[in-house]
């Protein structure tokens, strides 16, 4: 399947499943040299999840009510023990890896890679095609490289510290993209599934817009891409939903910061679930006189 590129270089990478990763020693190497290998690592996930998307799927509920299918078990393991390969020195947080979501044993991590196997699982569930696969490398609490991948769109979204931005459509070359200055009227981007009166009262005090609902990481997406302004987020997301596309943002010229005004970080807090945030593209303009 197509994905690939290291950034900036604009070469399509292709990898047969049975060919391994080959382990990237210490010290932390440098995101670009991580990248081709972590593109084929999403798009063998993203096969995966393909498979069970197209013959059907039951749907289980873990403790917090929150669905689980065949599809994200899958994705999970293909992703955790490919990294695990790459980078041996590196630990891997998947949502499905629960094992590891105590602070006692995440708190000591300088570095980690961070893993939504299947972020948008009710999107997946309704099939609209609006899910994704998210991987992130953190270090020092900051995103430094993001891939978020939409199989059934044929989407690819990568971005990194030193790397730019870039998206890259089924068999095509990747395209480097840049956030845009706010347009008139607004473009808005908001959840598809959890939309609730906090946002509605953001968007009666924002004037004219346009309000785009959209699921998973795609909404940062867009925003990176420039085709919104503004994601404001003011409901529950754990952090495996947003360090991949916030990596992408970021280098993509845009901003994803709490409601404070800070950058959003992780593995900081007892909790693995994030503060309210924004994601902007216009970082000249101040979105929090809205709050």
């Amino acid at each position: 399947m197509r994905r690939g590129g290291a950034a900036g270089v604009g070469m399509i990478v292709q990898r047969s499943r049975s060919e391994p990763e080959r382990p990237l020693s210490e010290p932390s190497p440098d995101p670009a040299q991580l990248l081709p290998a972590v593109l084929r690592l999403v798009a063998e996930a993203e096969q995966a999840i393909l498979g069970v998307y197209a013959t059907g799927h039951e749907v289980e509920y873990k403790s917090d009510d929150s669905p689980i299918t065949r599809a994200d078990r899958a994705s999970h393991d293909i992703l955790s023990a490919g990294l695990a390969r790459l980078t041996p020195h590196i630990p891997v947080l998947s949502e499905e890896s629960a094992e590891q979501h105590a602070r006692a044993v995440r708190g000591p991590w300088r570095e980690f890679w961070l893993v939504d196997p299947l972020d948008g699982t009710r999107e997946f569930i309704s099939r609209n095609g609006e899910f994704t696969v998210n991987v992130a490398l953190v270090r020092d609490h900051r995103p430094v490289l993001g891939v978020v991948g939409a199989p059934v769109l044929g989407l690819t979204y990568y971005g990194g510290v030193g790397l730019g931005a870039f998206r890259v459509e089924a068999g095509q070359a990747p395209v480097r993209i840049h956030v845009r200055s706010a347009a008139n009227p607004l473009v808005v981007v908001g959840s598809r599934s959890h939309r609730g009166d906090s946002l509605d009262g953001v968007l009666s005090r924002l004037g004219d817009h346009e309000l785009r609902p959209m699921g998973s990481s795609l909404k940062f997406c867009l925003v990176a891409e420039g085709s919104a302004d503004f994601y404001p987020r003011l409901g529950p997301t754990s952090e495996w939903d947003t360090a991949a596309a916030q990596a992408v943002v970021e280098a993509a010229g845009g901003s994803v910061t709490t409601l404070d005004g800070l950058p959003l970080r992780y593995n900081e807090r007892d909790t693995l679930l994030n503060p309210f945030f924004l994601a902007v593209g216009d970082t000249s303009r101040d979105w929090r006189q809205l709050f």
